[in-house]
């Protein structure tokens, strides 16, 4: 392909004509800009005319005292400044041709007619006033940042634009407050300085506690006191549980850990409370001296014996024997369900909540009460090696059932169609307080008594109204009477094992229970026996048997 040069433009050769030519429509650049400043100094008149006199109208009206009904609108011109303004001239036809607006035309244009239309159409007048501005306006575009533009009834409103839409009270625009340019350091500097004095009274609250007897570590004594905090919450304003609390029956991954951190739930009012509860134990006068009496002698000697017997009995091991932990490891191995026992069963995620820092769930609490009411069934096997009562086991849905619902209402006659519980011994209630918190509960008809046992030695009063109710309500179901309450009194024990962090109250509720359905009047566990008790339930459960032993 040969190429070849392109000739040079000859001068002398007439140039190429205008593509557009100059007619009545297209004036040039230089007019059109002239007829752009002449109609933006129209617009501008006519908007300051139009406010001058709504305002001249609003001070007649105040001063006669004879205030107009307000205008639906509440942004347009009333029907008598329309009728005091001059004609005006109608908006050129050209403009109206299509029947979406042009990227030429002004939201501004198709304003003034919409909105002239529209108070017209609420003043009850149908031939609207005309416009005086003159020829077509050709004001600059507005760019549209959606997918058209907006429609007549909807667009913006230049005259009749309402104050209070501005902000304007009264003729007033209210000052716009702003914040001080250093005000968002300010407000870092007084958020660390209260998380340091949290974090001091947290310390010296801590040195306190250990000092007292405490063994855990300073994280578990932080959970302990955020789980506290939220505890106080829900019983001393009866509140719903906070979704930022962990539900009880969720499932979860088997590596997710229920271990509380340290949020801002605990203010520090609390943590001043629980310092000036601390320091008070060491304020206390010292006792005054005494000559023991006779009964003092007795319940002296008596807590001797007492002491002797609690170091002949043995303790509970730091860990299971090495092939039992073995088993263990081969349990938590394995997948889908892993023990059954009555209609109760486990599987694999419920299993892993026995990991360590984590909530037991339902499925958990259950199926050890099912394993403590099948071998109170069988205590009179002569091969069993362990003492047991004749109890029995409510599941954990019945004290929501007795609690939202009542006797009545939550049908609990069906409960107990098959079993009389008055001949039992014991009767064992695991209770879950809103949903955070787990506690032990029983009715012992041996030593006329209901019991409440709490890892966090709570006021559980409620506990014992609740099941005074149930009692009377199902001895007259039952017998046709009410219960005969003579002798019986509530027992909640101060020297029940308390926890030391937020996530072992399923644990401790279990030993409980198992230790009243043996008959067991102290327990014999604490904290640091946890670690343990969590590697002990998954062989039980895992083998739908107790282990034997301490």
């Amino acid at each position: 392909m040969t190429s070849r040069k392109r000739q040079a433009p000859d001068p002398l050769l007439p140039m190429r004509s205008a593509k557009y030519q100059r007619t009545e429509e297209n004036q040039g650049i230089w007019n059109r800009w002239r007829q752009l400043g002449t109609d933006t100094f129209t617009l501008s008149y006519e908007t300051v005319r139009l406010g001058c006199l709504s305002l001249m109208n609003c001070v007649s009206q105040v001063a006669t005292q004879q205030p107009e009904k307000p205008n639906q609108t509440g942004s347009l011109p009333s029907q008598a400044t329309y009728s005091a303004l001059p004609p005006r001239l109608p908006i050129p036809e050209e403009f109206h041709k299509d029947s979406q607006p042009v990227a030429g035309r002004s939201r501004l244009s198709s304003s003034l007619q919409s909105h002239s239309e529209s108070s017209n159409a609420l003043n009850g007048n149908g031939n609207s006033p005309p416009s005086t501005l003159t020829g077509h306006t050709s004001v600059t575009p507005v760019p549209s940042t959606s997918k058209g533009y907006v429609q007549n009834s909807q667009s913006y409103d230049f005259i009749g634009s309402s104050a209070h839409g501005r902000g304007v009270v009264g003729g007033i625009r209210p000052r716009r407050s702003r914040d001080h340019i250093y005000a968002h350091v300010h407000r870092a500097k007084v958020q660390e300085d209260r998380k340091k004095d949290r974090e001091e009274l947290v310390q010296d609250l801590f040195h306190y506690k250990r000092s007292t007897g405490y063994t855990s570590d300073f994280d578990s004594f932080k959970s302990l006191i955020n789980y506290q905090a939220r505890l106080e919450i829900l019983e001393r304003h009866a509140l719903s549980p906070s979704p930022s609390l962990t539900d009880l029956r969720v499932k979860s991954s088997p590596g997710h850990s229920r271990r509380h951190s340290f949020s801002d739930d605990v203010d520090p009012d609390f943590l001043e409370r629980a310092l000036r509860k601390a320091r008070k134990s060491f304020e206390l006068p010292p006792p005054k001296p005494f000559s023991p009496s006779h009964d003092r002698l007795r319940l002296s000697a008596r807590h001797r014996d007492e002491a002797i017997e609690k170091r002949l009995r043995p303790k509970l091991p730091k860990a299971l024997p090495p092939d039992a932990d073995t088993q263990v490891n081969a349990l938590l191995c394995k997948k889908g369900v892993i023990s059954k026992v009555a209609r109760e069963s486990v599987n694999d995620r419920d299993l892993s909540r026995l990991l360590p820092s984590q909530w037991l769930n339902d499925e958990i609490m259950n199926f050890y009460g099912a394993m403590i009411l099948t071998r109170s069934e069988s205590k009179r096997d002569p091969n069993a090696k362990r003492k047991t009562l004749d109890v029995h086991y409510f599941s954990t849905f019945f004290w929501p059932k007795l609690k939202n619902e009542g006797y009545e209402q939550g049908r609990l006659a069906k409960w107990t169609k098959k079993i009389d519980i008055f001949s039992k011994d014991v009767i064992l209630i695991p209770i879950n307080h809103n949903n955070s918190h787990w506690t032990g509960a029983a009715i012992n008809f041996r030593r006329k008594r209901i019991e409440s046992y709490d890892s966090m030695n709570l006021d559980r009063h409620q506990v014992f109204k609740a099941l005074r109710s149930y009692l009377d309500s199902e001895h007259r179901n039952k017998r046709k009477k009410p219960f005969d309450f003579t002798g019986w009194h509530n027992h909640n024990p101060e020297d029940t094992p308390q926890q030391e962090n937020g996530y072992d109250c399923g644990v401790f509720t279990c030993q409980f229970l198992e230790s009243l359905s043996r008959g067991e009047e102290e327990f014999h566990f604490s904290q640091r026996d946890m670690s343990y008790l969590r590697r002990r339930m998954i062989w039980e459960i895992g083998h739908a048997k107790f282990l034997d032993g301490p």
